[in-house]
């Protein structure tokens, strides 16, 4: 099974007033969202399942996915990926959707970069999630002990323009 982990594209700045699950993705964001997922679909990144933080910007990268991934159905969202909820917790979640297949998790650091180094056993500051990046784990069994194999990872940058 593959955990794909997707931290969002970049979004807007806070405006004051403005609730921080509400920012959007930026014109540039969604470009560079779009390049690494293209990227992804041509080498045969296909989620059986996509869940999402409920916030606007995590939700819009997750819809980019489904578009640019060809994937059927909608992006489920979940409070298990709004942000600084435990990796422990979350991967208690993403367990029983892996059972069902490969599942991509689209969120914000710092969950998702602390996910992928419990994960793969690093330290807790050996991996940080650049916006719009997506990272490949081998998982297994999706067993109470958090492991995974790390497959590969993307950044707008190492797919170019």
């Amino acid at each position: 099974m593959t955990l794909y982990v997707l931290r969002h594209a970049i979004a807007e700045a806070h405006r004051p007033g403005q609730a921080d699950s509400a920012r959007q993705l930026t014109g540039r964001g969604r470009a560079k969202a779009r390049r690494v997922l293209s990227h992804a679909c041509r080498v045969g990144v296909r989620p059986a399942t996509i869940l999402t933080s409920p916030y606007a910007r995590a939700v819009q990268t997750a819809e980019i996915a489904i578009r640019e991934l060809a994937t059927a159905g909608r992006p489920i969202q979940t409070h298990g990926l709004v942000p600084f909820v435990s990796a422990f917790d979350l991967w208690s979640e993403l367990r029983d959707h892996l059972r069902s297949g490969d599942t991509m998790a689209v969120g914000h650091n710092p969950q998702l970069s602390s996910l992928v180094t419990l994960l793969i056993g690093a330290r807790a500051d050996a991996l940080w999630l650049k916006k719009s990046g997506l990272v490949a784990l081998d998982v297994g069994a999706a067993g109470v002990q958090p492991r995974a194999e790390l497959s590969w990872l993307l950044t707008p940058r190492s797919v170019g323009k």
